[in-house]
């Protein structure tokens, strides 16, 4: 048993617990209860044993939980916040009120189908009449001739011309509007009529199958779905009564059928024989003690929990639980969008917590944005209930308070430098930069506040080797995971080659600018490339690129965040130079100012959320995870439910 240490999952143990069949119940009741075993199911194989049979009472349950679901489906219950309720008061009272508002539910959604099929009918009636609606004709008239062809249909224009060429016996009845033609005329020329009709394209209607004029028909109709739609609407209005007066109760329900529906349903997880029960799984080292209380204590003694050795292939499909503190656990929620440590690996969460914030805040650096996404994730967290919803804003608030540190550092208040800069204004009246020392790269000058816009080159520079640190620490944790699955040999190969290589080329720099012998560099160089080429082969060389791209990428820092500056200060000087300049008088072009200063800078405290956000991601993802992390661990899933609708007193 490995012993713990930081940046590792929770150490887990595997145990087997084994016991008369007699006692299974109350077994599984007691896991369910105490939530910390994972049950690993049971795959039949040639040892005789049998996957066992859910418990007697899994079809009744079944049905009063379908029966629950159906109901709150129906009536529109939504999982919200809700007292907790006690669940053997629940269970006793379930039986009765489950009919009872099955009985309810069942008059209310039968009439609730019976007007909605009646408003269907009087729709399709309506459509099947519009066409008509400008002839005035009784809808009989159409029908039931021996010796007259009626054709109704559309047509492209009027056909009278061509009818009256044929016969003279017709009645023709045409509403240009529509381009609907109603005509009859001598079963005899209805032939030759036809053919007519075809050099129009005529497309037949139906002719609705009821009596009157259809104008007056469609009044009818009108009033008749009008109370349709009321009795419709009063319906609904006892189904939102009935959700207001049952909803606790079905949430509570449905809860506790789900309860035991998962626990009726666990022998099917379970190896077992005639007489006996074998129930494998995993849990928390810690948690092992509590295991063998509580099958000790709810079987009386009567089942055994016994320890299993990890194997080989035990370590490959260990499920895994962070064992992260508190400030950094919402950062879980960025390793799981990737992948689950596996069980023998890092588990790169806190160094998350410190590097995504840290990116972010040097990306974006706003003093002003910085404040409305704060009160932004505040705000979500107070009236979000959602608990996916608050970690995401846990990760929101870090982020911001880094780049509120990082504003104050640069001296921005969206995209309005605060202080002015070798003659050029800044916000507040009389704060001037101070120079601190000059950058050895391209002249430029230090200052406080740092103007990102006048150390462009310096902090390109800087960003890389903030990359080749960060990148270095990923070769670091590599090396350690390496040990832990192969051993130091192969550790030493594989990613302190890495560490090598980049060493002879820094001894190589060295040696170019006079400090040191070129051959140094070259030499260990070698030396790294060698160890390379054992380590991992032909796929390490053709991956050395690799190092330069991976530190420039760390350059989209300063990038991303220029862009963001570039994008704040056009705004602020389309609204106060362009259409309204300081010292005007106030009108129109004042208020449509202030309304282009809120909705550019609007738009940018959205992208301020996704382009920082995605691009400090990307840098741990793909940069940092690349050089050490592997992934593909299964989440701890223990047997047993959260309950959020009732408790057990």
């Amino acid at each position: 048993m490995r012993g713990q240490s930081m940046l590792e999952p929770k150490q887990m143990t595997r145990a087997v617990i084994v016991g008369h069949k007699d006692i299974l119940e109350e077994t599984v009741d007691a896991l369910h209860k105490a939530s910390l075993f994972q049950i690993e199911d049971y795959i039949e194989d040639d040892s005789g044993l049998k996957i066992g049979r859910p418990f007697e009472n899994i079809s009744e349950i079944s049905k009063k939980l379908i029966k629950i679901r159906s109901i709150g489906s129906l009536l529109g219950v939504k999982e919200v916040a809700a007292r907790r309720q006690d669940a053997s008061t629940i269970l006793s009272e379930l039986d009765t009120k489950l009919n009872e508002l099955d009985s309810e539910v069942s008059v209310l959604a039968e009439k609730k189908d019976t007007l909605e099929a009646e408003l269907k009918e009087t729709e399709s009636l309506r459509k099947e009449l519009l066409p008509f609606i400008n002839i005035d004709l009784d809808l009989d008239l159409y029908r039931g001739y021996e010796s007259l062809a009626v054709f109704a249909g559309h047509v492209q224009e009027n056909v009278e011309p061509a009818i009256s060429k044929i016969t003279s016996s017709y009645e023709l009845f045409y509403d240009p509007k529509a381009s609907v033609v109603v005509l009859f005329v001598a079963k005899e020329k209805s032939e030759e009529v036809s053919s007519a009709l075809a050099n129009v394209q005529f497309k037949e209607l139906r002719v609705p199958d009821v009596s009157g004029v259809p104008s007056g028909i469609l009044a009818d109709i009108e009033k008749k779905e009008a109370d349709i739609v009321a009795r419709i609407r009063s319906t609904d209005a006892d189904i939102e009564s009935l959700n207001l007066k049952y909803a606790d109760f079905i949430l509570a329900s449905n809860e506790l059928l789900s309860i035991e529906t998962e626990k009726s349903e666990a022998p099917l997880r379970i190896a077992t024989t005639e007489s006996t029960f074998v129930i494998d799984g995993w849990m928390p080292t810690v948690r092992y003690s509590e295991l063998e209380q509580v099958v000790s204590s709810a079987t009386n003694g009567r089942a055994f929990v016994s320890g299993q050795e990890m194997t080989k292939d035990d370590e490959d499909r260990v499920p895994i639980e962070y064992d992260n503190p508190k400030a950094s656990a919402p950062f879980q929620e960025i390793m799981d969008l990737y992948a689950r440590p596996k069980y023998k690996e890092i588990d790169p969460t806190t160094l998350i917590f410190i590097s995504f914030p840290l990116f972010y805040g040097m990306i974006l650096g706003d003093i002003g944005y910085a404040l409305i996404l704060l009160t932004l994730a505040f705000g979500i967290k107070k009236f979000v209930s959602s608990d996916a919803i608050k970690p995401l804003m846990n990760i929101l608030i870090y982020c911001q308070i880094s780049t509120l540190i990082f504003g104050i550092l640069y001296g921005e208040i969206l995209g309005f430098p605060l202080a002015g800069y070798h003659g050029e204004p800044g916000l507040i009246a009389g704060f001037e930069t101070i120079d601190l020392f000059a950058s050895p790269i391209g002249g430029e000058m230090f200052t406080y506040p740092i103007h990102r816009t006048h150390l462009v080159m310096t902090l390109i520079v800087l960003t890389a080797l903030i990359g080749v640190i960060h990148i270095n620490i990923g070769y670091v944790l590599g090396f350690i995971n390496e040990n832990r699955k192969h051993g130091f040999t192969a550790a030493l190969l594989e990613k302190g080659s890495w560490i090598v290589v980049e060493l002879g080329i820094l001894l190589a720099v060295l040696g170019y600018v006079g400090m040191l012998p070129v051959a140094v560099g070259v030499i260990v160089f070698l030396i790294g490339f060698i160890m390379l080429v054992k380590g991992e082969g032909i796929k390490g060389p053709i991956e050395l690129p690799a190092l330069l791209s991976n530190s420039l990428s760390y350059t989209r820092i300063i990038a991303v965040g220029l862009s963001s500056i570039y994008i704040a200060s056009t705004v602020n000087l389309i609204a106060f130079e362009m259409i309204w300049e300081p010292g005007t008088a106030i009108g129109g072009m004042t208020i449509f100012a202030i309304v282009v200063f809120l909705f550019g800078h609007a738009l940018n405290t959205v992208l301020s959320i996704i382009a920082p956000g995605l691009h400090a991601l990307r840098l741990q993802y793909v940069e940092f995870f690349g050089k050490f992390y592997e992934g593909g661990g299964r989440k701890y899933d223990p047997f047993g439910y959260i309950r959020k609708y009732t408790e057990e007193k």
